[in-house]
């Protein structure tokens, strides 16, 4: 089983912890803040519910606790604002982020690194460049959370249970990202092959709206109440999980490309191969010609801002 280290415990971080505690995934779970007072309060809270769930030791720690984790989350950050996009965290966070791994690099460089904090494709690359890990071992949640939504989305027009709704979201988690309708599957079944068997009279699909809907959802949430926790910590979990128990799952995690899809010097969300030891490769996969553009205008988009922490 798996000691998790969690740096940052805001309302992300948090719910990330409370959700692995559900779960079952960790036999320890560390969460390390600046508010010390306000990490131990955390823990304990959720200490209380441990005769409730699948046993597992909840503290709040320091850096010397991440020497024997296998997987570090790290979710601190400046909070994106109401109306501001994840690029313009870049700055505010990028140096948070370098001491954040200077200080996890002092008691360990054999822990899956896994980003949350935004804008993650960026603070992926950061992350990446400045540990000098190799880049299979840091992980962004990337577009883990995108593509659910894009799931539920289409569940929800179709009726059917998001769970048997095969569908992707690439490229930069955020304003730019591409989803891939070509490939959306219900039961094996091509969407648009579903659609015209389908006796419901619902008629066809809005796709604009569907992608407006996610593409937004994040400000939309924030907009409501401040910040997005619920589903990131979820889809946070579900990584760590892939990542614990080996599973060689495939998600669109973000990752370094290196030519794949014709894309190199950036970090973005593509279909992983996920294990024990991080990413052990990367599925290049059929697209058509205009998903593969718009996949290469994200990716220059993200390599503009990389290019700056190179």
């Amino acid at each position: 089983m798996a000691k998790i280290v969690i740096v940052g415990a805001g309302s992300v971080g948090v719910t990330i912890a409370y959700t692995l505690q559900l779960s079952g995934t960790a036999t320890e779970i560390i969460l390390i803040d600046r508010d010390k007072e306000k990490a131990q309060g955390e823990a304990l809270d959720m200490s209380h519910g441990l005769p409730f769930v699948p046993p597992v030791r909840i503290s709040a720690g320091d850096y010397p606790d991440c020497a024997d984790a296998s997987v570090i989350i790290i979710t601190a950050g400046a909070r994106q604002k109401q109306g501001e996009s994840r690029r313009e965290l870049v700055d505010r966070n990028a140096d948070i982020c370098k001491s954040i791994i200077d200080n996890i690099m002092c008691y360990t460089t054999s822990a899956v690194l896994l980003m949350v904090t935004n804008p993650v494709d960026v603070m992926t690359f950061v992350a990446l460049t400045h540990s000098h890990l190799s880049p299979g071992q840091v992980i962004g949640s990337g577009t883990v959370l995108d593509s659910a939504r894009f799931r539920y989305l289409i569940s929800r027009h179709c009726d059917i249970d998001p769970r048997n709704v095969h569908a992707y979201v690439l490229g930069e988690h955020g304003d730019s990202e591409v989803l891939l309708w070509s490939q959306v599957r219900l039961g094996g079944t091509p969407l648009e092959t579903f659609c015209c068997r389908c006796a419901r009279g619902c008629g066809p699909i809005n796709k604009t709206m569907i992608e407006e809907d996610v593409k937004k959802a994040a400000y939309k949430i924030i907009a409501a109440k401040g910040a997005t926790n619920y589903g990131v910590a979820l889809a946070t979990s579900r990584i760590v999980s892939a990542l614990v128990r080996n599973e060689n799952s495939v998600l669109t995690v973000s990752t370094l490309l290196t030519g794949q899809y014709g894309i190199s010097g950036c970090c973005m969300s593509v279909p992983c191969i996920v294990h024990s030891r991080g990413i052990e490769r990367i599925i290049e996969t059929e697209l058509h010609a205009e998903e593969t553009a718009a996949l290469r205008r994200s990716a220059s988009l993200l390599r503009e801002m990389c290019e700056r922490f190179g």
